[in-house]
Formats: C-alpha cells, sequence, structure tokens
C-alpha cells in the first residue's frame, strides 16, 4: 500500500516532497497551540470544504465527468445528519451513527442518480446538466419546507432558514461528561480525516482502479475493449467523489450547528468548480493546497464584500479558463520542476520537452 503513494497520477514522489508534507503536517498539528480559539475554529471551518474539491477533483479531474452536484449530497448529508442527530438527541456518541446514516444516504442518492445518468449514456456537458437541474431541484424543494408540517420527527426542517441547534459530533468521555468536537477538538478531527482521505485518494489513484478511470477518461471506447466495463468504475467514481461531499456537509453542519438551502443553490454549486479549476483538477495535491488558499483568500475578502469576492471568483475562473486550462497551482508546481531540471543538468531538456 506504502508504495501506491507514489505513482504516475499523482505528483510529488520525491524525499524533498515527503519532507515538506512532515513539515506542513507538524506545523498544523503545532498550530492550535499558538493561535487563538476562533482562528483555529476558522481553519477548522476551511478545511471542512476540502473533502468536496477532493472529491470533485476525483470525479472530474480524473474521472473526466464534469458535476455540479457537489452541493447536492453535501446538502442531503448536512440535512440527514441534522435531522438524525435531532431525534436521536446527540447522547451517548449517537451523533457519530447520524454521520454515519447521513454518508450512507449521500452516497445511496449518489448511486441511483448516477446509474440512471451513466448507464444513460448522459455525459459530456449534459452530465454537468443533470447535476446541477437536481441540485437547484433539492435547494428549491428545502426552501418551501417552512411551515410546521414539514417535520421529520422531532427535527422541522424551517425552510429558507434552515435548521439550527443540532447537536455538534460528540463521543462518550471519563467522567461521564461527553467529548464534543468543537474548536481545538473539532480542528484536529478534521485535521486527521483530511490526512486520511488524502493519503488514501493517493493510494486510490495510484492502485489499478485509479489508471482505469484515467484510460477512460482518456478514451472510453479503448478501455472497454481492454475488457473494462467502463460503467462500473465511472459509477464508482462518481459515488465516492459524492461521499466526500457529503463529508463535509457533515462536518459543516457540526461545525456551526445550523445548515440552510442557501449552501445548496447556484452560487454554491459553482464554488467547488472554481476552486478545483484554478487549483489544477489533474492533480489530487494540487486541488487539496490551491482549494484551501482559495477559501482563504474568500473568506478575508469577505468580510469586507461579498460581492467583491464573488466577483473574484467569477474572475479566477476566467483567468482560468483563458490562461492556464491546466490549473495555476500545478501549472507553477510544474514549472518549478522544469527549473530544477534545467539547474540540476544544464543542456539537458525539460520535462515534457521533446530533443530531436
Amino acid at each position: 500500500m506504502f508504495k501506491l503513494l507514489n505513482g504516475p497520477q499523482t505528483l510529488g514522489e520525491s524525499r524533498v516532497f515527503w519532507i515538506s508534507f512532515l513539515l506542513v503536517v507538524s506545523v498544523a498539528m503545532l498550530y492550535p497551540a499558538a493561535a487563538d480559539a476562533y482562528d483555529v475554529g476558522n481553519v477548522a471551518y476551511l478545511l471542512t470544504w476540502t473533502f468536496m474539491a477532493m472529491g470533485l477533483c476525483l470525479v472530474w479531474g480524473y474521472g473526466g465527468m464534469l458535476s455540479f452536484g457537489q452541493t447536492l449530497f453535501f446538502g442531503v448529508a448536512g440535512y440527514a445528519y441534522a435531522v438524525v442527530a435531532t431525534n436521536f438527541g446527540g447522547d451517548a456518541g449517537t451523533t457519530f451513527l447520524a454521520l454515519i446514516i447521513a454518508l450512507l444516504l449521500a452516497c445511496t442518492v449518489a448511486a441511483v442518480l448516477g446509474y440512471f445518468m451513466i448507464w444513460g449514456r448522459v455525459n459530456g456537458v449534459f452530465f454537468g446538466i443533470v447535476t446541477l437541474s437536481a441540485t437547484l431541484v433539492l435547494s428549491f424543494f428545502l426552501g418551501q419546507t417552512a411551515g410546521p408540517e414539514w417535520r421529520i420527527g422531532s427535527a422541522r426542517l424551517n425552510g429558507f432558514n434552515g435548521m439550527k441547534d443540532m447537536p455538534a459530533l460528540n463521543v462518550p468521555w471519563a467522567g461521564g461528561e461527553p467529548l464534543t468536537f468543537e474548536g481545538v477538538p473539532l480542528y484536529y478531527l478534521v485535521l486527521v480525516l483530511v490526512l486520511v482521505v488524502y493519503l488514501g485518494l493517493r493510494v486510490l489513484l495510484n492502485s489499478r482502479f485509479g489508471n482505469v478511470i484515467v484510460a477512460m477518461r482518456e478514451d472510453p471506447q479503448r478501455a472497454e475493449l481492454l475488457g473494462y466495463d467502463v460503467r462500473k468504475f465511472q459509477l464508482a467514481t462518481f459515488v465516492i467523489g459524492s461521499g466526500l461531499a457529503g463529508l463535509s456537509g457533515v462536518l459543516y453542519t457540526s461545525w456551526g450547528q445550523f445548515i440552510t438551502p442557501a449552501s445548496i443553490g447556484l452560487p454554491a454549486a459553482a464554488m467547488p468548480i472554481i476552486w478545483v479549476a484554478f487549483s489544477g483538477r489533474s492533480d489530487i495535491t494540487a486541488t487539496l493546497v490551491g482549494s484551501f488558499i482559495v477559501l482563504w483568500v474568500f473568506q478575508v475578502l469577505t468580510v469586507y464584500s461579498q460581492q467583491a469576492a464573488l466577483l473574484l471568483m467569477g474572475a479566477m475562473l476566467l483567468c482560468t479558463v483563458i490562461v492556464a486550462p491546466q490549473g495555476f497551482v500545478i501549472g507553477l508546481v510544474q514549472g518549478m520542476r522544469r527549473l530544477m531540471v534545467k539547474g540540476a543538468a544544464p543542456g539537458a531538456p525539460a520535462e515534457g520537452e521533446i530533443t530531436a
């Protein structure tokens, strides 16, 4: 398994990369000791969105399926967690049962929707249209649930106002008081999950499964001729990526103890596309690093002007499409690698160059 951390489908195979990775992880682990509680909680909030970005990178960047449905599964899992946790009361660690149920529901919805699209040969731009339509339908429906009749057990959906005051993730702890994942505990939980998901995706992408989904992205007919059932691999990729979006939804809901239809609608649905496109959809590391940076910049600008932040996101997408279709972060990394190759061997061709 450890050999699969490095491979042709992921950047970062050198000793320098892994030493840098360990240094970043060490700094992240020590960060709460040097920051106040607000900043720690804020970084945890930013990290919750990176699961959605990594899931889209898997589905779109590696699988070749442009999906606007990440916030659909974000919302399904977030609302499911809110409903189950509210009804269970959040005692004795039942919030983690709510998390599991929410993720299973998000993956089930993804499997059903993905089955009809993939077996129905819906691909290209139409794949994006169908997933966006499903996202908008859910957002519109949840916005119409303001009446008292819209409840599941003791949990009211509350329409555009959304759900709030559901229990945060917690586990039984010594002394009878549960350990609630808020502030620093939540930060460490999210950080560990980011590391597990990132390393797990590197292993997956450099395995036979990863090679097949990249092959089907490049030429699905050739992959079929080689004996692979492309539809099954596409469906598995879509479900895994959607499940990661669902994990973002659960962690977000637990972090703020609220969720609204606004977190699912059109502006929200477009955001993951911008994060991944700007970062570089063809590599999971570039997506993780770039998405976190973009999220941080977006939040800083939102403090001063939400309209300015949205305009910046649009400008970033436009510049990415025109100037760097492969993504700015991955383009920067590849440029640095070419410079290192030239510096180490003067006169040698840079990576990707063809000599006569």
